[in-house]
């Protein structure tokens, strides 16, 4: 598996939010992914830099480019060390907030995505690692 050098950036404010968005934009374009797949990939890091900074505390996102066998895609992980998610379960179900969202950001991340995984536990943090890849 061949990878370029990961962009790891903080997650302190919404000002952040705009470069995580700008930043997943140009692995995503420099991947190949046509626009709708960009687009998935940028909504999808946008919701959860926003969860990793209100229900997180903030935090910081790793930015990565990936080719695994002759696929091209881009990982994200996201990272804090907030309360922590005590029913993951639930927190993917639409409709579930613990905020004023729609309660739409875990679970539409997670169908914006070809890979999805989360780490979390009460007063132990948060790492969600997300994939999109290039489609053929």
């Amino acid at each position: 598996m061949a990878e370029s050098a990961a962009d790891v950036l903080p997650i302190r404010s919404g000002d952040d939010i705009v470069r995580v968005r700008q930043q997943v934009r140009i692995r995503a374009v420099a991947a190949g992914f046509s626009l709708v797949d960009q687009t998935k990939l940028v909504t999808a890091a946008s919701e959860l830099a926003r969860n990793t900074l209100d229900h997180g505390g903030g935090g910081r996102v790793r930015i990565e480019s990936v080719d695994l066998g002759g696929r091209r895609g881009v990982r994200l992980t996201f990272e804090d060390e907030g309360p922590g998610i005590p029913d993951i379960a639930r927190a993917l179900q639409d409709g579930f907030t613990t905020g004023t969202g729609l309660g739409l950001g875990l679970g539409g991340a997670k169908r914006l995505t070809n890979e999805f995984s989360i780490d979390s536990a009460p007063g132990k943090g948060t790492r969600i690692v997300i994939a999109r890849w290039k489609s053929v």
